[in-house]
């Protein structure tokens, strides 16, 4: 049973393969339910743009290749931009991506927060590898969306993400949404998930 929490901050990890939407459905549903979005990897590149930061060359580094950045600077910026907002709700995108990642986060935030949910955006690889290439062809300005960083990014999605979904779909936490279809559609089916949980309260 799914319940929201009144004195911890609430957690939705949105997870999918690279081009699955998941930026898109999630500013759908900070309007509509007022979520605050921390996308793990925006986190991680303003982190590195950011004069003199200390983790900089290693998360460009990290970013170029297509590997995961230590997880302990993600949890700290994480908890950083939680602490911040000052909201309770948050929808946490690109995260947990690797065991690793879920070890970490279990080790410095299992306590700080209730994880209410994982939102898995599944759709095929196909369909995420042209998103993304089309995305950089209309000028995205990611350094990753090209086709060599792609091929890496699906197999490390593939390898390291999908078991971690597995992991949570064990714990029966996982709610599923078909990806390819049209956005509006993907909202259909994001708004009942979510109309569901907040409304159980």
């Amino acid at each position: 049973m799914v319940a929201v929490s009144e004195k911890l901050p609430n957690v939705v990890f949105v997870l999918g393969g690279p081009g699955a939407g998941k930026g898109t459905q999630c500013s759908k549903i900070v309007e509509s339910f007022g979520f605050v979005h921390l996308s793990a990897g925006d986190l991680l590149r303003e982190e590195r743009n950011k004069p003199g930061s200390e983790y900089g060359e290693l998360i460009e580094k990290h970013i170029r290749d297509g590997t995961i950045v230590p997880v302990e600077i993600t949890c700290s910026l994480i908890e950083r931009a939680m602490n911040e907002s000052g909201s309770s709700l948050f929808l946490i995108d690109g995260f947990p991506r690797n065991q690793n990642n879920l070890e970490g986060w279990e080790k410095e935030m299992s306590d700080k927060v209730n994880v209410l949910f994982v939102l898995f955006f599944d759709a095929p690889e196909e369909v995420c590898v042209e998103r993304c290439l089309s995305r950089g062809q209309a000028g995205s300005g990611r350094s990753d969306d090209n086709p060599e960083s792609l091929k890496k990014r699906v197999n490390t999605y593939v390898n390291d993400t999908m078991p971690i979904v597995n992991h949570f779909y064990e714990k029966s936490l996982v709610r599923k949404v078909n990806a390819a279809l049209d956005p509006e559609q993907v909202f259909g089916e994001v708004k009942t998930i979510f109309n569901g949980i907040l409304n159980n309260q």
